[in-house]
């Protein structure tokens, strides 16, 4: 992202690790909804996920040393830290695919225009890959929130999930193909990855946050 005449992120980084607790804040500020977006997409649960991305920066701040610059900077990191808080969550409610099957509730509001219909269809679109997206591994659901919802380079999402780049690549092809094959899509496509229902949920998507 370019923030102009903006500090980067990797000089705030250095300047929180230096006790500036005011840089964490704009640190914070620039990236704690996209932490939160990536904890709703995990869970099904705003309420958890405001607690989870909460926590994520608390355990960013407290260890905020140990980020190692060279391996893709302050932003996989803070997603290494939300994916591992968000995987103990899902494991201590012992209920990981039905909290993938569920979907912000739409905003009950007046809404004269005919864009209700097609807010209803990204909803019921967005249900449907929720429901298949629960069939794949933990693993591969991470990847495909990452890189897919989140839209992280392969190369960032491995720095986040502490795997080879090459890792990445392969289970995310896997992991697309099989809910395209979920969805009743052809397995295969164009190489970028994603089928007419899994482009859909990015527009969807955005009704977690």
């Amino acid at each position: 992202m370019d923030h102009g005449t903006e500090p980067a992120d990797a000089e705030l980084w250095s300047r929180a690790v230096a006790g500036e607790s005011g840089a964490f804040g704009r640190l914070f500020d620039r990236h704690a909804n996209a932490i939160f977006a990536f904890c709703v997409r995990r869970t099904g649960d705003r309420a958890a996920a405001e607690d989870l991305m909460s926590t994520t920066f608390l355990h960013a701040w407290r260890r905020r040393a140990e980020m190692d610059p060279s391996a893709g900077g302050p932003v996989p990191w803070l997603y290494g830290i939300a994916a591992n808080l968000v995987r103990r969550h899902l494991r201590s409610i012992g209920r990981q695919q039905s909290a993938m099957s569920r979907l912000p509730v739409l905003r009950d509001e007046p809404d004269p225009s005919d864009g209700i219909a097609g807010r209803l269809d990204d909803a019921r679109r967005l249900r449907r890959v929720h429901e298949a997206l629960a069939t794949l591994s933990e693993g591969d659901q991470e990847l495909f929130v990452l890189c897919v919802w989140q839209e992280l380079s392969y190369e960032d999402a491995a720095a986040a999930l502490g795997i080879p780049v090459g890792t990445v690549r392969s289970r995310l092809s896997r992991a697309r193909n099989r809910l395209r094959l979920a969805l009743g899509e052809p397995a295969g496509g164009n190489g970028d990855g994603t089928g007419a229902a899994t482009r859909g949920t990015r527009k969807a998507g955005s009704l977690d946050g």
